[in-house]
């Protein structure tokens, strides 16, 4: 390599510093601006007179609703009811109106909080890609960019389902404050500064399989903290259910989310629909492992727990494909799982010895 180009990408790996640090700033105006969504939003007179009426805020004496007949008589209905789960034994509830509260105040601190999120990852973006041409590969050959990466990706497959009209905002705190400590992270302590893979990662098999790693670890993160706020949230509703009152906050935070049955079956699906490709990832991993040592599996600590997350998220999809692992028990066990992917990214990279270990922090 010249000197000047040495010099281009030393000057490009700066700017892609300066692009995530950048984009740690932003975020941290949006994670205020979704503090100020949660805070000023509230169930507006609107919201309240609507769960009143077709009895979805668990009022009894919700008014009944009367048509009139061709024949000038007039009959009284029951009280329509908002059902979001239908299976036997479980509650009907509606979704809550969101972190905003149904408010026009705090849609607009929502709405800034989604326009700031939506910026920073433009900026991270621009970073990860600067780090590429920097380093003139794909830009996750260690944990530091693995990390700028993985952020960037859980980032916009949340930006993904907001632009395919999905429920999903309430989600954008924990994603932010999850992003900025991330990036905390990999910019303190897993940094590692721009340079050439080894020999043996020089392959398109690392454009496949790292990809699709990350990918997969963005979409199970998002499957797991729906299901922590489906536990929450179940037991929020379990706790009215059985004839108990909560504190003015936590019932205020619990009401404005979606019920439980929804974050149980939003879950379930994010978890079952990358679960095909977390399969490839390994599959992928084994065929470059074969190129690269000679052997498509050598028990290496990354490729056993690697097995095991997917053993783990295998259970899980089956647990809930069966009668009894539903709700709380299938929520424990895709935490579980999501446990397993943690501990193969951060654990065996820093505490394990094995054939990937030459990837560095």
């Amino acid at each position: 390599m010249t000197p000047l180009a040495a010099a281009a990408n030393e000057n490009l790996a700066q700017i892609s510093n300066y692009l995530i640090y950048s984009s740690m700033a932003v975020y941290t105006l949006a994670f205020f601006a979704h503090i100020a969504e949660w805070t000023f939003g509230s169930r507006s007179k609107v919201a309240r007179t609507a769960a009143a009426l077709t009895g979805a805020d668990g009022a009894q004496d919700a008014p009944a609703v009367q048509v009139r007949g061709k024949g000038g008589g007039t009959a009284v209905l029951d009280q329509p009811k908002v059902v979001t789960r239908s299976a036997a034994g479980t509650r009907d509830v509606p979704d809550g109106p969101g972190a905003g509260g149904g408010t026009v105040q705090g849609d607009l601190y929502g709405r800034i909080a989604i326009s700031l999120t939506a910026l920073a990852f433009l900026i991270e973006a621009g970073g990860v890609l600067a780090r590429a041409m920097s380093v003139q590969r794909a830009p996750w050959g260690n944990m530091y960019e693995f990390s700028i990466t993985f952020s960037t990706v859980a980032v916009g497959t949340y930006l993904a389902l907001l632009a395919l009209k999905k429920n999903v905002r309430w989600l954008g705190l924990i994603l932010v404050t999850s992003v900025l400590l991330d990036l905390g992270i990999a910019v303190k302590i897993l940094y590692t500064d721009s340079d050439q893979l080894v020999p043996a990662l020089h392959s398109y098999w690392l454009w496949i399989h790292v990809s699709t790693a990350i990918f997969c670890g963005a979409v199970f993160y998002i499957g797991a903290a729906g299901a922590v706020l489906y536990l929450f949230r179940d037991a929020y509703e379990g706790r009215l259910a059985n004839g108990r009152t909560a504190g003015k906050f936590y019932a205020s935070v619990m009401e404005r989310l979606p019920s439980a049955a929804s974050l149980d079956k939003f879950s379930y699906r994010i978890n079952a629909a990358v679960f095909p490709l977390w399969t490839f990832t390994i599959i992928a991993g084994a065929i470059w492992a074969g190129d690269a040592w000679g052997r498509y599996w050598n028990w290496d600590p990354k490729e056993v727990w690697s097995f095991v997350t997917w053993v783990a998220y295998a259970a899980y999809l089956h647990a809930r494909a069966t009668a009894g692992w539903k709700g709380r028990k299938a929520a424990y066990l895709a935490l579980f799982a999501f446990a397993c992917w943690i501990w193969n990214y951060y654990g065996v990279n820093m505490f394990l010895n094995g054939l990937h270990s030459y990837s560095g922090v």
